[in-house]
């Protein structure tokens, strides 16, 4: 077996092990033993267990950073918001359940959520990670959208953090209910639909 076939091996066997188990729970045994190599071979590619860790959180991360919307927007740049003039209801509710159902399918996003929910009250770097990415990020990007919609008279004029809170708190109790409950992505697909339609209702100018 290759070199880098074997890291990428190992890194993805911790990945799904972190995911499940968390990082103190998951010993280089049970790592080795998922990959099917020696332990003594297991450290010609990782210098430790915590070498392990540190690249599996880089790897998600560079995959949050490529594709999550919620890191590349930028609702006051009029490049990005081109082609969201006059967005409606509708046309947010696609938004948003295109993106829900990527970073529940997204091995690495979703098994890297569930390393962080699993580690943030265990290791301060990740707890904040995990604040960065499923609170910070998240309403950074819905406030910047409300801001937007309120500057193109779609919804009436209110306090943008506070309407951000209230679109997405739900958002993220459905994204925790899939992970637990995968069967129920469509019934939560079709409730962010409707939640997304209601808030328009209330908040339309």
């Amino acid at each position: 077996m290759e070199k880098s076939n074997t890291r990428e091996e190992i890194l993805e066997a911790a990945l799904d092990l972190f995911a499940v188990n968390g990082y103190e729970a998951t010993s280089i045994s049970q790592l080795a033993d998922a990959v099917g190599i020696r332990k003594a071979s297991l450290y010609s590619h990782f210098a430790n267990k915590q070498d392990i860790l540190d690249t599996v959180v880089e790897t998600v991360l560079k995959g949050y950073a490529d594709h999550s919307i919620f890191v590349r927007a930028n609702w006051d740049d009029p490049e990005f918001t081109k082609d969201k003039i006059g967005m409606t209801a509708e046309d947010v509710a696609k938004l948003i359940q295109g993106q829900l159902r990527y970073i529940l399918h997204d091995p690495y996003i979703s098994k890297g959520r569930k390393l962080l929910m699993i580690e943030q009250f265990r290791n301060e770097e990740l707890a904040e990670l995990q604040t960065k990415q499923n609170y910070e990020d998240v309403l950074n990007y819905f406030m910047g959208m409300m801001r937007f919609l309120i500057r193109e008279g779609t919804l009436k004029n209110a306090d943008p953090e506070i309407m951000a809170a209230q679109f997405s708190s739900p958002i993220t109790v459905w994204i925790n209910l899939c992970d637990r409950e995968p069967d129920r992505e469509d019934e939560v697909m079709e409730l962010v639909r409707k939640h997304v339609m209601q808030f328009f209702e209330i908040y339309r100018k």
